[in-house]
């Protein structure tokens, strides 16, 4: 019998700080220390951070800010572990499907010019280039890419 595999995107608590650290240090060259999840969970009101659960295992997450009809990631992993099944995609779609009942017309999001797996993945759901930011990422001073998308127009 093949068992089913039991998979949850719901809002981040602090008790997940944790787990969401282990995606955050496998997915980062420079993780984001813990401090400044509990600041965004607790005092920035328009942070919303969401974990993907598989078999009630944190495998994922994402933050972002909405400010009126506009957001933005600030950062989206998946375990290394359980990378290339699909499961950065159905966080994503879910991230687009919430912003939009939000009443966010855009989203956006900067990705490493080098990223090319996850640029493809963002171009699949219908994000597009909108510009550059030079020696974005403090570790190497590597470009990022700028790219949005219109989430009435989403795939």
């Amino acid at each position: 019998m093949i068992e089913q595999e039991k998979a949850e995107i719901r809002f981040m608590t602090m008790e997940d700080i944790e787990a969401v650290m282990k995606v955050e240090r496998d997915a980062f060259p420079t993780p984001w220390d813990p401090g400044i999840f509990k600041t965004e969970l607790t005092s920035n009101q328009f942070a919303h951070y969401l974990v993907y659960e598989l078999n009630d295992e944190i495998i994922g997450y994402c933050g972002l800010w909405i400010v009126m009809d506009e957001a933005q990631i600030t950062n989206i992993a998946i375990h290394s572990s359980v990378r290339g099944r699909n499961h950065g995609e159905q966080l994503l779609r879910y991230v687009i499907a919430f912003v939009k009942q939000m009443g966010v017309t855009q989203l956006s999001l900067e990705v490493r010019v080098s990223n090319t797996v996850a640029q493809n993945l963002y171009r699949k759901v219908g994000f597009r280039e909108g510009g550059v930011r030079k020696n974005y990422y403090a570790d190497n001073l590597e470009d990022a890419l700028v790219m949005w998308v219109n989430v009435n127009e989403s795939e």
